[in-house]
């Protein structure tokens, strides 16, 4: 009977036994679960971010390259089509102040200073207010820093 009863309990403790590391193994394995997800949810936030902020920068970047291009062809004052590229490069440069603010909004902080030198150097080569410095001189440096800005922020996110 003793015997019986020594069985008995320790079939009981090997029941025990086997229901605690059963427990355990399930709370690890969902531990590890949940883990995983995090992981994937943080990634893929990650690459929403980055996709939110490389459509301002591109939106920047091809602003510019209109003002540039409106820098490149500025008439001569008082000649024929001074008012028709007045009238255009407003409007170029309205955007640009736009897309400006759309880095402003949506990049990386970092980013906000750059883009606002590169801009002021935009708007003062497309009015000549860069004295008799080329167009090319006075903005490789403005748009070196932005590009170099905005990599490393996007290298970030």
């Amino acid at each position: 009977m003793a015997g019986e009863l020594w069985v008995s309990a320790f079939s009981l403790g090997g029941v025990v036994l086997g229901g605690v590391l059963t427990a355990f193994t399930e709370r690890a394995a969902q531990r590890s679960a949940d883990r995983a997800e995090e992981r994937r949810r943080l990634s893929a936030t990650t690459e929403l971010r980055r996709a939110e902020q490389v459509q301002p920068i591109k939106d920047f970047l091809s602003c510019a390259q209109d003002a540039e291009r409106a820098a490149y062809t500025r008439p001569e004052p008082w000649s024929a089509d001074e008012d028709g590229w007045m009238t255009r490069t407003q409007a170029v440069m309205t955007k640009l102040w736009t897309a400006d603010r759309g880095v402003a909004l949506l990049c990386d902080a970092a980013l906000e200073a750059p883009a606002r030198a590169y801009g002021r150097a935009l708007n003062q080569a497309v009015w000549r207010e860069i004295g008799d410095l080329e167009v090319n001189e006075h903005l490789e440096e403005h748009k070196n820093a932005f590009l170099i800005a905005a990599r490393a922020s996007l290298a970030r996110t």
